[in-house]
């Protein structure tokens, strides 16, 4: 079946083509480079996979309950709305924000593709066209999965949201070499780490717990990549053209903000576009959502050095300026450790059914 056949909106356009700007960069010198940043590409090397071999795709997902998670989690809960619906109208709004939400992340993975493929042509180093090769695998296995999720699983899709695709133009509309590591690496990626973390901590089913974990373990070199080859980057920076970046990080952080709030989902239930947003925004589970959807983003951002008056300041206004002092390499740890752990506890499981099916065959040829 088409995915055009999926969607629960058809999309504006069937093929959203952006105007590439901006140098391809050559570089002759193949011998050199940080030596970190060579540590994370033989690390992108070393942790390529599958997803058809790591992942158990014969879990079964019901799509009117694919996560698992309480009712307050959806934003119509609690209000008069959602005290008129039918129990079945109430399933089926669950798998409307799930297929949503998964759309979102499906269609953010495609953006980091590009992304990636773009950085490794515009990057003037050979440490980092090398480290974004790899990352552009990463990129197309996570679409890869997502995709398959929706189509198999859920059986429905949405859109891209317009807030994400807008800053995924302007992202790449850009010509400054260093862009996509902004737009994609530190903003897109660092929300879509923390959206995947609180649904991976929260899912109370196997297969869609197994998907964001071993995608967040290859997110969490992403994100660590950004963070190196900006550092050393902006620490170069004049002071206007450091405050031109972070009024890109203004503009993107208030975009990603409003990107995640499923106002899609409330009008395809017959909710008026002002009544959606009203709720929404009312939305206590929104509202903490969105707090730690920047949890990824504002210490990566103080990081790599664009912390202004005028960044912090909108960032108080957003309520996340206390963010900035999170430990972001304990995240990323903690992302690595969580899938290895699932690892670790799926082969277990199945070398003790191998062993059972082993010694039930020998008891029943002793019997014989």
């Amino acid at each position: 079946m088409s995915t055009n056949d999926l969607y629960a909106t058809p999309p504006t356009e069937q093929l959203w083509t952006v105007p590439a700007s901006g140098s391809a960069r050559f570089n002759w010198e193949y011998d050199e480079g940080r030596e970190r940043l060579l540590n994370l590409y033989q690390k992108g090397k070393d942790k390529q996979w599958d997803q058809v071999k790591r992942i158990d795709w014969s879990l079964e997902v019901d799509p009117y309950d694919p996560l698992g998670v309480p009712d307050e989690a959806m934003t119509l809960y609690g209000t008069p709305y959602w005290d008129k619906m039918s129990e079945a109208n109430k399933a089926d709004m669950r798998r409307h924000y799930a297929s949503w939400q998964f759309s979102q992340f499906l269609h953010g993975e495609q953006g980091a593709m590009v992304c990636a493929a773009r950085i490794v042509e515009s990057v003037p180093d050979m440490d980092a066209k090398f480290y974004s090769a790899t990352q552009t695998m990463d990129e197309a296995r996570h679409v890869e999965i997502y995709s398959r999720f929706l189509h198999e699983k859920i059986g429905m899709l949405y859109p891209i949201n317009d807030n994400l695709q807008s800053l995924l133009g302007d992202t790449l509309r850009d010509s400054r070499w260093d862009m996509p590591y902004l737009g994609m690496q530190v903003l897109i990626e660092g929300l879509a780490l923390a959206a995947f973390g609180m649904l991976r901590d929260t899912t109370t089913k196997p297969l869609p717990k197994q998907l964001l974990a071993y995608v967040m373990q290859d997110e969490a070199r992403h994100v660590a990549f950004g963070r190196m080859a900006l550092r050393d980057y902006y620490a170069q920076l004049t002071d206007a053209e450091r405050a031109e970046r972070e009024e890109f990080v203004i503009e993107g952080c208030y975009l990603m903000r409003d990107r995640l709030r499923g106002v899609e989902v409330l009008e395809h239930f017959g909710i008026p576009a002002k009544d959606a947003d009203e709720i929404s925004e009312q939305s206590e589970y929104l509202q903490f959502f969105r707090k730690l959807l920047f949890s990824r983003i504002v210490p990566c951002v103080k990081d790599i050095g664009l912390w202004g008056p005028k960044l912090q300041q909108a960032y108080v206004d957003m309520g996340v300026f206390d963010l900035g002092d999170s430990n972001l390499d304990l995240l990323m740890q903690q992302d690595e450790e969580i899938a290895e752990k699932l690892d670790a506890e799926r082969f277990a499981a199945e070398e003790t059914a191998r062993v059972d099916e082993v010694s039930e065959a020998m008891a029943q040829g002793a019997e014989a």
